[in-house]
C-alpha cells in the first residue's frame, strides 16, 4: 500500500458509523461476480463456492444466493457429472440467473479452459433446470449464431435484453502462430440476443444447442501496428448507460459495449486502453466476414458494428489502464465511462472518458490506491470501491471519498473482486476473508450506504 499521511479534517478519518452485517457464515468458499450480483428487490446477493479466495481455481459446484435480511441460503444449482460452475450474475428485472458451466465428461482433450466452457441460464424458481445460453458448434460448416468455443461472465444490459461476455476460440486454440492463411485464438467480446433460438450439428457430442443468438463484437489482430488502434485483446467490457448514450450529434447509441483494447505502442509494449463497439438494432446481418467464422479465420462481427478507441495515454508517465482486474463501468445515464489509472505519484485512482471520446477526467485524488472493481450508484452520482482495506463511496462530481467500514488488517480487509452497489442504492456487497474453525473462508458481507446517524435526522 502507497504511505501518505491524510488531513485530519479529512472525510477519510471521519469515524464510520455505517453498518455492516456479515450475511453468510460457516466454511466454504463464496465468490462475488464484479457486477449483476443483487435480486431485482435487492434482497438476494447470489454468489458461486469456489474454495480459493480470489476464486482463480475453477472448482466451484454450486450456485446459491443469501438473503440479505434473513440469512437464508437457497441452492440454484449444483453441477454434475465433473463439472463446475461459477461467476453468476442476475437478470435486473426478472428472478433468473446466468453463470459459466463447465465441460460435463471431460477428457483429456475437452478439460475447462477458456474456450471449454458455456453460458447457462437457471430461473430462480425452478433451481437445478439450466437452459444453455449460447450454443456451440465446433463441427464445419459452423452455425450462425453459434460459437466454437467458451463464453464467460455474462451479463445482462439494464433492459435485460442482450447479454454481454468475453471469449476465446477452440478452433483457433489449435493453431500455435497466426499466418496470411490463419488466425489464432484470441480473446474477444460477444453478445447474445434472445428470440432467436440456435440449433446445430449434434455430430460432435460436444455440440449443444442455445436459447440466444450469439456473435462476436470486436475484432483483433495477431500482430498490431505498434502506434495503431489495432488491438489484440479485448476483454472487462461494460455496457454503455441503462439506454445507450448520446452522440455528439444528439443522435442516441442504443446500445453499445465499452472494453479494454490491448494495443501496442510506438516502442511495440502493450498498453490496455478504452474502446467502444457501437451495436446496430440486428446482430444476424453479416458484416465483413462469416458470423461463425471458417476453420482458419475467427468469427466476424455483425454489419453495422463500430470499434473506436476512446484514450490515448501512452505519453503518460504511467499509460493506460492499471490497478486490480478491472471491468469498465459507464455512468446510467452513459455520459460517463470510469476506469483506473495511475496518476503522476503511480497511484491508481478513478478517471473517466466520454463514449465520444475527448480528454479524460481524474475523478478522485487520493492518497491510496483504488484496490478493487467498482460500480456506480443507481443515480450515478457515487461510485462504491475498495480502498485502504475499506469499503468506500466516492463522490463522482466532487471526487471526496468516504469510508463506509473501518480500515482493517490485509488478511481481513474486503477482496478486490467486488463492490456491488443494490439497485435500490441502500447497501453495497463485498467479500471479506475471515477466520473461522478449520480455515480462513470468503463471507458475503454488505454496508449501508447511508450513515444510521443520517437515518436518526429523518
Amino acid at each position: 500500500m502507497t504511505s501518505c499521511s491524510t488531513p485530519r479534517n479529512s472525510p477519510l478519518n471521519t469515524p464510520t458509523v455505517h453498518a455492516e452485517r456479515q450475511v453468510t457464515r460457516g466454511p466454504g468458499g463464496r465468490i462475488l461476480a464484479n457486477t449483476g450480483v443483487w435480486s431485482p428487490d435487492s434482497q438476494w446477493i447470489v454468489y458461486d463456492t469456489r474454495p480459493d479466495s480470489e476464486g482463480a481455481v475453477f472448482r466451484g459446484h454450486t450456485i446459491q444466493m443469501v438473503n440479505v435480511v434473513t440469512g437464508e441460503v437457497k441452492e440454484l444449482y449444483r453441477s454434475s457429472n465433473e463439472a463446475c460452475c461459477g461467476v453468476v450474475t442476475f437478470h435486473p428485472r426478472e428472478w433468473k440467473v446466468a453463470f459459466i458451466l463447465g465441460p460435463e465428461h471431460p477428457t483429456p482433450d475437452w478439460q475447462y479452459c477458456a474456450w471449454h466452457r458455456q453460458g447457462v441460464v437457471v430461473d430462480v424458481n425452478h433451481p437445478g433446470e439450466k437452459a444453455n445460453l449460447d450454443a456451440c458448434d465446433i463441427t464445419p460448416p459452423f452455425t450462425p449464431g453459434a460459437l466454437r468455443g467458451g463464453s464467460h461472465v455474462h451479463v445482462w444490459n439494464a433492459a435485460g435484453e442482450w447479454v454481454s461476455f468475453t471469449y476465446e476460440d477452440h478452433i483457433l486454440a489449435q493453431f500455435t502462430s497466426a499466418s496470411p492463411t490463419n488466425d489464432i485464438n484470441q480473446r474477444n467480446v460477444g453478445v447474445s440476443v434472445p428470440g432467436i433460438p440456435v440449433r446445430v450439428n449434434q455430430a460432435n457430442p460436444r455440440n449443444h444447442d442455445g436459447d440466444y443468438f450469439t456473435v462476436l463484437v470486436t475484432r483483433t489482430t495477431a500482430q498490431p501496428r505498434p502506434g495503431s488502434d489495432e488491438i489484440q485483446r479485448a476483454c472487462e467490457e461494460g455496457w454503455v448507460g441503462n439506454n445507450g448514450y448520446v452522440r455528439q450529434d444528439g443522435s442516441r447509441q442504443r446500445r453499445a459495449l465499452a472494453f479494454q483494447g490491448q494495443v501496442l505502442n510506438q516502442q511495440g509494449q502493450s498498453v490496455s486502453e478504452v474502446f467502444i463497439v457501437d451495436l446496430p438494432d440486428d446482430l444476424t446481418k453479416v458484416g465483413d466476414g462469416p458470423l461463425c467464422g471458417t476453420s482458419t479465420r475467427a468469427p466476424y462481427p455483425p454489419a453495422g458494428t463500430l470499434q473506436r478507441r476512446l484514450t490515448f495515454t501512452a505519453d503518460r508517465q504511467y499509460p493506460g489502464i492499471q490497478g486490480p482486474r478491472q471491468w469498465l463501468r459507464s455512468s446510467p445515464d452513459g455520459a460517463r465511462i470510469a476506469f483506473l489509472m495511475k496518476d503522476d505519484a503511480g497511484i491508481e485512482q478513478i478517471w473517466t472518458v466520454s463514449p465520444n471520446g475527448g480528454s479524460v477526467r481524474q475523478v478522485t485524488k487520493n492518497p491510496w490506491p483504488v484496490a478493487s472493481t467498482f460500480t456506480w450508484s443507481p443515480d450515478g452520482r457515487q461510485m462504491a470501491h475498495v480502498m485502504d482495506n475499506s469499503v468506500c463511496l466516492t463522490d463522482m462530481a466532487s471526487g471526496q471519498t468516504r469510508r463506509l467500514t473501518p480500515r482493517t488488517e490485509d488478511a481481513t480487509g474486503p477482496r478486490p473482486e467486488a463492490c456491488v452497489f443494490a439497485p435500490d442504492g441502500q447497501r453495497i456487497a463485498f467479500v471479506r476473508r475471515q477466520p473461522s474453525p478449520s480455515q480462513p473462508a470468503n463471507q458475503i458481507c454488505v454496508v449501508e450506504v447511508k450513515a444510521q446517524t443520517e437515518r436518526k435526522l429523518h
